[in-house]
């Protein structure tokens, strides 16, 4: 046996288990609601299910669903654009000027919130947010004269709890990308006349860009199918796709619906990023032209 065959199958060995894994734990349930969306009923029971394709019609019929697809992707678009706004100075403080001790407790702030409970978490804001809440006392303490500030069960209180849950991702994702980059190159530019901003335009942010994606899109798509923020901060305002999913298996127990809103949701998350592929790839290769 040759030594790249047998080096071949060591890799296989060792990664083999954990493929096998991901494909039980991924492809099975991805494989059984999409059977279950073509479905008249849940066949549980002793109920008889037959084939349909009324769900996804149902989609179509119903401006109502579509609707909700417009609200739960623009609430994608302005969570994503926040933790962006919020993220990114953060981890570019955190890479290029906070020293090392401080970065370490910094560091442990970001991560704090992943100790906690998720649904701990929304409601923590529900107390920050309501009418005499945390934030209406400080802003009365400043301005007393101020009016009531009331924002929760809205939109804005949704962003806010939504920014608040993955804005640690695009940190950390930025961070890894920041801290990655060559001393040499930016100490090149400073020594050619470029001035702290044209380092940042042509240097700094055309490498950090993989990470600035990539925490884009880990946001992005988790963000548009959430159901826990927009029904506890949102209220009667925060009725989103992910909502209408959530209810079909846990209030109404119609799985098949359920089942073909999701993969509805899915197919769009996937032509957004068919659709958004080649512009960003044209957009990381003109920036690397510019850093060359």
């Amino acid at each position: 046996m040759s030594t790249r065959r047998r080096a071949r199958l060591a890799i296989a060995s060792l990664t083999g288990p954990a493929y096998l894994w991901l494909m039980l734990t991924i492809f099975v349930p991805l494989g059984a609601m999409l059977l279950f969306s073509f479905l008249t009923v849940a066949p549980m029971g002793g109920r008889e299910a037959e084939f349909t394709l009324k769900h996804y019609g149902a989609y179509l019929d119903k401006g109502f669903y579509v609707d909700l697809t417009w609200s739960s992707l623009r609430l994608g678009i302005d969570v994503t654009l926040w933790c962006v706004m919020l993220g990114y100075p953060a981890a570019l403080a955190l890479a290029r000027h906070v020293p090392g001790r401080w970065r370490e407790a910094i560091f442990l702030l970001i991560v704090l919130p992943f100790w906690s409970n998720t649904l701990v978490r929304v409601f923590s804001w529900t107390i920050v947010l309501r009418n005499g809440g945390f934030l209406d006392q400080l802003v009365h303490f400043v301005a007393p004269d101020a009016p009531a500030l009331d924002i929760l069960y809205s939109y804005p209180a949704t962003v806010i709890g939504l920014v608040h849950s993955f804005v640690p991702y695009l940190i950390l994702t930025c961070y890894l990308s920041l801290q990655a980059i060559d001393e040499s190159l930016i100490e090149a530019a400073r020594s050619l006349g470029a001035s702290s901003l044209t380092t940042f335009r042509r240097v700094i942010l055309p490498l950090s860009l993989p990470g600035l994606l990539a925490g884009m899109i880990l946001i992005f798509v988790p963000v548009i199918g959430s159901f826990m923020e927009p029904r506890i901060l949102g209220g009667t305002s925060g009725m989103m796709l992910g909502t209408v999913i959530e209810d079909q298996f846990t209030t109404v127990f119609n799985w098949p619906l359920g089942a073909a809103l999701s993969y509805i949701l899915l197919a769009i998350v996937l032509l957004v990023m068919i659709a958004a592929y080649p512009l960003l790839k044209r957009q990381l290769a003109g920036l690397e032209g510019g850093v060359a």
